[in-house]
């Protein structure tokens, strides 16, 4: 009899779990991060706060403004609206009809805080440290550039896709094992294998054209560059650079007769 097929996979990240020990579940990736992000949430609302409460504050004298009658035979300003904090009335003043408060702001160093946060918390997360930088160059990076200033991100890239791998492939087994006995005609699955598209991360038109340029210089064999590329296996792989090399032979011929 044939294993029973699982038709499910625990997906979990290559991180060991810290909360639950002996446990088959993986646990969040910000798990061990909760200090970090309360710290950021921390030095972001003092920036903020440190903004508002700093904003420039102007007392006028009470002579500057209207007054109207209050129904009461009195004289009384005429409010000016109560959500307008940087204006203020100074109340039987008669001196310095206009005067100006500024506070100094301690936005560099709220700053500073603030990216300090974002460091730990990208340390902690397995982001790399910079990867909540925002001071950058300001301009959009190339992925080989990603790639080489962000190496502890590729290498918890490549563990955690380590660790996928295996839950994608039983689950491709297991969707086509139902369809095949719900009557669809599909062959064995065999030896399922997951390629992950990195583009984004990697420059994947730059190495291939690399490859390319390895394979016409014959340093790297065109079936490897199918292998590669297109997840065949050798014999595939060696089958269609036969064929490709052989078009390529035919098309050189007819167009040297020609």
């Amino acid at each position: 009899m044939r294993p029973a097929l699982l038709t499910f996979a625990i997906v979990k990240l290559a991180i060991d779990n810290t909360r639950v020990g002996m446990s088959p579940y993986g646990q969040s990736l910000f798990a061990d991060a909760v200090d970090a992000i309360q710290a950021v949430d921390l030095a972001f609302d003092a920036m903020i706060s440190e903004v508002d409460n700093g904003k420039m504050c102007v007392f006028l004298s009470d002579v500057l403004f209207d007054q109207e009658s209050d129904g009461k035979g009195r004289k009384v300003s005429i409010p000016f609206g109560r959500q307008d904090c940087t204006v203020f009335r100074k109340v039987m003043s008669t001196e310095d009809t206009i005067q100006e408060f500024a506070p100094a702001l301690r936005t560099d160093a709220q700053a500073k805080a603030l990216k300090t946060a974002l460091q730990m918390l990208g340390d902690l997360t397995g982001f790399d440290i910079s990867y909540f930088d925002f001071d950058g160059a300001g301009y959009v990076k190339t992925a080989t550039e990603v790639s080489s200033d962000n190496s502890a991100l590729m290498r918890n890239i490549r563990r955690h896709e380590q660790a996928l791998e295996g839950a994608i492939a039983g689950i491709c087994r297991a969707a086509m094992a139902a369809s095949r006995s719900l009557g669809a005609e599909l062959p064995e699955e065999g030896d399922v294998r997951v390629t992950f598209d990195d583009s984004i991360i990697t420059d994947t038109s730059a190495e291939k054209q690399q490859n390319m340029a390895e394979v016409a210089a014959g340093l790297m064999e065109a079936w490897e560059y199918h292998a590669k590329w297109y997840g065949e296996d050798e014999s595939a792989g060696r089958k269609h650079a036969a064929t490709r090399g052989a078009l390529v032979r035919t098309s050189a011929a007819t167009s040297f007769s020609v």
